[in-house]
């Protein structure tokens, strides 16, 4: 069955230590969406603008995207310009242009009731929770990502949306700010209690942590030796797991070793996007070679 997934899109500028490309095709909803395709179909809700490049459209359009809940602007495109340092954890934005963004109210369409998993990927909590608000059918499971600045700038509002979702989504850095603690443990649990049923705190090159009710989950990345850029490879995580989850279909309810597998193969696909700019791995990946990664893995974790 479909996911839903809400977000940005943007055109990224990106330079790292080793290259450097303009008009790339960026935004939370873009990698997420990207990324649940390879497990199920994706209804896409989020806004363009008038210089939004024909081949990303058409992208789009060949990984069966349904594009009835994408808006398009006479404004201009969401962009965001970013460098990454030696050491590829460290970067610096270096502008960003709301535009499209800055007066952005989510549409939900009709016709895309037949999705049973929502991914608000990363956007205000305001219009994550417009999505819900506007959504007619009955999900089967809503997920929530967010970030440092609406922790900040909108907590009210996240703190709002938390009561409404089953699974939130942030860094260890976020979740340390959110509940004021250096303790991730300690995170975990306080965030569960403010709502959601789970929770998935992202430690980036080290991993994901996963909470529950009297359940808990770790696993590490997939260890790369191809870096190129990891812009993105949140989005895709979380893309991945909610695809995977959505594609699921005689589940009647989602369960904590359902999403503790949909973490594993996300650590794949997320692995993947930074071995190159944008969404250009994403969009040549194989049902084998993914297969083969997910079989390795596997292995390095296995233990007497």
């Amino acid at each position: 069955m479909p996911v839903l997934v809400s977000g940005s899109i943007a055109l990224d500028h990106i330079k790292t230590p080793h290259d450097e490309h303009e008009n790339l095709l960026g935004g939370s909803a873009s990698y997420a969406a990207m990324a649940a395709s390879f497990f199920a179909p994706v209804n896409l809700v989020s806004i363009v603008g008038k210089d939004f490049p024909q081949q990303h459209l058409e992208l789009f359009t060949s990984r069966d995207f349904r594009l009835d809940g994408l808006q398009r602007s006479e404004g201009e495109t969401f962009r965001w310009a970013g460098e990454y340092f030696d050491d590829m954890n460290t970067r610096e934005t270096l502008d960003v242009a709301l535009n499209v963004l800055e007066a952005y109210k989510p549409v939900v369409p009709e016709s895309y009731t037949d999705a049973t998993v929502l991914l608000l990927a990363n956007d205000a909590p305001v219009n994550q929770m417009s999505v819900i608000d506007q959504f007619g059918g009955k999900p089967k499971f809503i997920i929530a990502d967010t970030m440092d600045l609406w922790i900040t700038i909108a907590r009210d509002d996240l703190l709002n949306l938390l009561k409404k979702i089953d699974l939130l989504v942030l860094n260890d850095s976020e979740a340390k700010q959110l509940i004021d603690t250096t303790n991730l443990i300690h995170a975990g649990d306080q965030l569960r209690a403010m709502g959601p049923k789970y929770v998935i705190i992202k430690k980036g090159e080290h991993g994901a942590l996963l909470f529950g009710e009297h359940r808990f989950f770790s696993t590490g990345a997939y260890p790369l030796r191809n870096l190129h850029d990891p812009t993105g490879a949140g989005d895709s995580f979380i893309g991945s797991v909610a695809g995977y989850l959505a594609s699921l279909k005689d589940e009647p309810e989602v369960t904590f070793d359902q999403i503790a597998s949909g973490i594993v193969r996300g650590t794949i696909i997320a692995g993947y996007t930074c071995e190159s700019f944008s969404t250009h791995r994403l969009q040549e990946l194989s049902q084998e070679e993914f297969a083969t990664r997910l079989d390795e893995f596997r292995q390095f974790t296995r233990f007497e």
